[in-house]
């Protein structure tokens, strides 16, 4: 089983006149030079890591073509612009054939160069939640998955970490457009990266079973999404959880794989109705699924975010209650988020879109 990543002056006396006109003098330097240099010092540590990240990506995606045989390199690079790159799924592998090569043909050297890719194209948190879902997966083809456990074994669906493949879609590039998609069983993650710019968009996390122990310690992948939301429908008011609560639960995603180019109507409570810190909260939600990127990327697509959070919308459907299993969507002009159990709370899909910009379409106009 994939574990938990641990892969991390002398002083002057000068008369009372004299000291004080110094004084002013360093204040109006201060004031005039200081801020604007240290803002210069962090905006080029930011290029710097940047940078290093773009460089980090490339040269993991290089050393994993690198260990593979021109017949494994065959299956796992595909062109750019293939329109097989919408043929995610979070569905079993046995179901719908996935791109690139699986992780169980792998030798172990090729096996971790392939997740090494995928953790320089993600921040430490994304890719310890990429691995968690695969461990749960894992507890799922062993049959204890709890609730969902019981279906673990069953034959054709090829559940556990060997079940997840990577692809590479044009050539890694410090510079030119290449993309990135890893997955299997409630796992599809998309990451189209030009230069030091990532799209996310569209990516499914889920799990099956919702929790389950690793070296004595007990896993939550998606816990913080549960826990966050339930948290913000439960600050709302009376007027506000009115306007959030909608009617019939979705019984799956609206938006999820094989939707690509598909849009629903905005509903739920408008992020203008909501005080400072339940703006807080919900920023704080949308930040579980957009800090899968790494730091830099996910501070820009925040701030974009942010910027246009008064017309943002929160949606919920199902018990308020922590422990429940209710569906919820946050929608705003350039973003789509749903969470959607699976009959229970031990079954959970989710997907994160920005209808502006899946597949980084936006990005690769400009």
């Amino acid at each position: 089983m994939t574990g938990q990543d641990k892969m991390p002056r002398g002083i002057h006396l000068f008369p009372a006149l004299g000291a004080l006109v110094l004084v002013g003098l360093a204040l109006h330097a201060s004031q005039r030079f200081g801020e604007p240099a240290s803002a210069t010092a962090r905006s080029a540590q930011d290029k710097d890591q940047a940078q290093a990240q773009v460089a980090r990506a490339v040269a993991a995606a290089q050393k994993f073509l690198e260990s593979l045989d021109d017949k494994l390199r065959a299956r796992a690079v595909l062109d750019f612009d293939s329109k097989k790159k919408a043929g995610w799924s979070n569905l079993p592998v046995g179901m719908v054939p996935r791109n690139g090569v699986r992780l169980g043909d792998l030798t172990q050297a090729q096996r971790d160069a392939a997740l090494a890719v995928l953790k320089a194209v993600l921040s430490k948190e994304g890719y310890q939640k990429a691995i968690d879902i695969m461990n749960a997966d894992e507890v799922l083809a062993s049959g204890k998955g709890g609730k969902g456990g019981k279906k673990g074994g069953k034959k054709g669906l090829a559940f556990g970490n060997d079940h997840y493949y990577l692809a590479l879609f044009g050539t890694p590039s410090p510079t030119r457009p290449w993309f990135v998609q890893f997955g299997g069983h409630h796992l599809g993650i998309n990451v189209t990266l030009v230069g030091k710019a990532a799209v996310l968009t569209p990516t499914h996390t889920g799990t099956q079973p919702e929790s389950f122990t690793r070296a004595g310690k007990t896993v939550r992948p998606l816990g913080g999404e549960n826990d966050k939301a339930f948290r913000l429908i439960n600050a709302l008011d009376e007027k506000q959880r009115a306007q959030a609560v909608l009617g019939q639960k979705p019984l799956n995603l609206l938006l999820g794989p094989g939707q690509d180019g598909k849009k629903i109507d905005p509903q739920g409570v408008k992020a203008s109705a909501l005080t400072a810190g339940q703006k807080a909260m919900l920023l704080d939600l949308i930040g579980e699924w957009v800090n899968i990127l790494p730091d830099g990327a996910a501070a820009a697509r925040m701030a974009e975010l942010k910027a246009r959070l008064e017309d943002t919308y929160f949606a919920w459907s199902g018990p308020t209650k922590n422990g429940s299993a209710a569906y919820f969507r946050v929608q705003g002009p350039t973003l789509v988020i749903e969470y959607a159990p699976q009959g229970s709370t031990d079954h959970i899909h989710t997907v994160i879109r920005n209808p502006t910009n899946d597949y980084g379409q936006k990005l690769l106009e400009r």
